[in-house]
């Protein structure tokens, strides 16, 4: 069997102090997230955490840059994820837009607040971006290069 990890993106979004969180139903009942979700085929990853920030919050993103790229797994047991978590700033809200299925609000957080959530936290993953944010790391999305469908000749 061949290991391949899970690529997925997720938004660290800032706004007046306050973070961008979706609250969303699991399999551990309700937990806290970045706006996240899987890579699509066909698609890059600026595209991917456009669609999933839109779908998950009813947000316009655009992202300005990469936080970090992480490779997560809770246990031996579990799937392994790659992670390319982005920054960058919200327009454009629409408030009757129907949201993800499972996701059952979006709120915007102080860290303290998601500090004091801590056992609700989708994973580790949510609060170590925000303090890799808040620390100042980010990084040129000109890292990112998307070559798909190219043919070599």
């Amino acid at each position: 069997m061949v290991w391949k990890p899970h690529v997925t993106v997720a938004a660290v979004i800032e706004q007046d102090q306050r973070f961008l969180l979706v609250e969303e139903e699991t399999s551990y009942g309700l937990q806290f997230n970045q706006p996240a979700g899987h890579l699509e085929e066909g698609e890059d990853l600026i595209a991917a955490v456009k669609r999933e920030v839109l779908e998950e919050t009813a947000w316009e993103f655009e992202p300005e840059h990469i936080v970090s790229i992480q490779l997560w797994r809770k246990n031996p047991d579990f799937p392994s994820f790659v992670r390319v978590c982005f920054s960058g700033r919200c327009h454009s809200h629409n408030p009757t837009q129907p949201l993800d299925d499972g996701i059952v609000a979006a709120h915007w957080l102080t860290r303290d607040e998601i500090e004091a959530e801590r056992h609700r936290l989708r994973s580790p993953l949510v609060l170590i971006s925000i303090d890799e944010y808040l620390s100042g790391q980010r990084y040129p999305l000109s890292l990112l290069k998307s070559f798909i469908d190219l043919d070599h000749e």
